[in-house]
């Protein structure tokens, strides 16, 4: 698998993981849809499904050169690199797009899980009662999960060590918004934005020599949350491989219909025409996150005015779809190549 990989091939890698990365930080958005639709999904499921014992004996043994084949580990380093460059870029980028430009931005990630539907469903033809009761269940779910309303933030660890085991779900389970759960968990703004900007900082105060971080206590128990949530986010995304690969294998098609009814429920999260409700403060003042940014507790949806702006939203709900559609199309000739 690893010796047929060319150049441009890796290079197609980091860039899908980019858009993983992206996809990941965005409420309601799936970095699995970003997978399944672009041909990825099942190499990747399968990828992470051997992380198991036998590769952690190849690691303690110190084979660590068999331990990297075993686990496709370079396909998963060039993944995980193109969503660690994401956290820090192209999702930076998304954050000022959404708030410069956030109807539009919402139009595309609407088309793009409208195109995410479209994929899924045309190759599957196993319905049947069992199926369409999933197909519901899956709707249901989704519709549940996008009117509830947000919890307080909670530092505590073992909390976070949760939310990092349900966050990363959306990176394993296509139409499952990580992002989006934290948003209602009340940890959105402590775990995707404080503690990244945190390590950012530390980062480039290092490489400068500037090691007062050390003396500031606020900076470490931001940072001691983000190892306690990347320990969570690494044991879910390894327990989330496994428990999918035996669904997978056993309730294919109800897992499928589920997985479709999911992503229909999770387009009233991304529904292009809302306002953003801020988290105010007890004395009616936004309450502000460590950029400086409002944060935000929920969105209240309405019916869009015909106007240039909605025509301009639909063109961009057309350009999410043809997005979906060009790599559906890529990862098409890439499973034909190989």
């Amino acid at each position: 698998m690893e010796s047929t990989r060319t150049l441009t091939d890796k290079i197609f890698i980091i860039l899908k993981g980019l858009g993983m990365g992206a996809a990941n930080k965005v409420p309601g958005v799936s970095g699995g849809v970003v997978a399944f639709v672009a041909g990825f999904y099942e190499e990747f499921i399968y990828s992470l499904r051997k992380v198991n014992k036998k590769a952690f004996k190849l690691l303690f043994n110190g084979r660590f050169k068999s331990f990297y084949q075993y686990i496709n580990g370079r396909f998963l380093a060039l993944l995980f690199f193109g969503m660690i460059v994401s956290y820090f870029s192209v999702s930076k980028v998304l954050d000022y797009l959404i708030k410069h430009y956030e109807l539009y931005v919402w139009s595309v990630f609407f088309g793009m899980i409208l195109g995410s539907i479209y994929y899924i469903n045309k190759d599957f033809k196993d319905w049947n009662y069992k199926t369409y009761i999933s197909l519901a269940i899956g709707i249901l779910l989704g519709v549940s999960i996008s009117f509830l309303n947000p919890a307080k933030e909670n530092d505590n660890l073992w909390f976070v060590f949760f939310c990092g085991i349900i966050s990363v779900s959306g990176m394993t389970l296509p139409g499952f918004s990580g992002s989006f759960i934290l948003i209602i968990l009340g940890n959105y703004v402590l775990l995707l934005v404080d503690s990244v900007n945190a390590l950012y900082d530390t980062f480039f105060e290092i490489i400068s020599g500037d090691f007062s971080f050390i003396e500031n206590s606020e900076r470490l128990r931001i940072l001691k949350v983000l190892v306690v949530f990347t320990l969570g986010s690494v044991t879910g995304l390894v327990t989330f491989s496994h428990v999918l690969s035996y669904i997978l294998n056993h309730y294919k098609s109800i897992t499928l219909s589920t997985i479709i009814g999911f992503i229909i429920g999770s387009l009233g999260v991304v529904w292009p025409w809302k306002n953003t409700i801020y988290k105010l403060r007890d004395d009616g003042s936004f309450l502000l996150d460590s950029t400086g940014e409002k944060v935000i507790e929920n969105y209240q949806r309405f019916r869009p005015e015909l106007n240039i702006e909605t025509y301009y939203a639909i063109g961009f709900i057309i350009i999410g779809i043809a997005i979906v559609l060009a790599l559906e199309w890529y990862g098409q000739k890439t499973r034909r190549v190989t």
